[in-house]
């Protein structure tokens, strides 16, 4: 079997994980409401606002967690996961458990007492990948937001 691995990202992995954000978007329903750029993901990335775990199989990025550091007021530090995507033509390896795996030691290690992310409600699989990791799936709060 063909290993797969973790790493942290690069300046120069943000390209791929510009497409992996968009191959997720297309999934979603949503690709036309992604209106950033490689451009924008290497300044920010560059100015430590976003990090990214990449998962490796045969010298190429077949997944990635998009993740930074947020804080509850309840908990205090917390490591958000903004986005958690596997080239689709690559699932069923295992390769989203590597990771979700990769991504929680990075908030242990970072000292996060919580870690969140949202999930659509019709994504089925991934609510079912979420619950087998003991994870509690919140329906009570609603998403606000407003985009500038």
């Amino acid at each position: 079997m063909t290993q797969i691995t973790t790493r942290k990202a690069t300046i120069s992995d943000m390209a791929t994980v510009f497409s992996l954000v968009k191959e997720l978007a297309v999934y979603e329903l949503a690709e036309d409401q992604v209106t950033t750029s490689v451009e924008i993901y290497e300044r920010d990335f560059s100015n430590n606002i976003f990090d990214v775990i990449v998962a490796e199989m045969d010298d190429e990025i077949v997944g990635m967690t998009l993740y930074y550091m947020s804080y509850s007021t309840w908990k205090g530090k917390m490591l958000y996961l903004e986005d958690f995507v596997v080239r689709e033509t690559h699932r069923r390896f295992g390769i989203g458990q590597i990771l979700f795996d990769a991504y929680l030691a990075e908030a242990k290690t970072l000292g996060a007492n919580l870690c969140k992310w949202q999930v659509l409600d019709w994504n089925e699989p991934a609510v079912k990948f979420y619950e087998k990791n003991n994870a509690t799936i919140e329906k009570e709060w609603w998403n606000g937001k407003i985009i500038f």
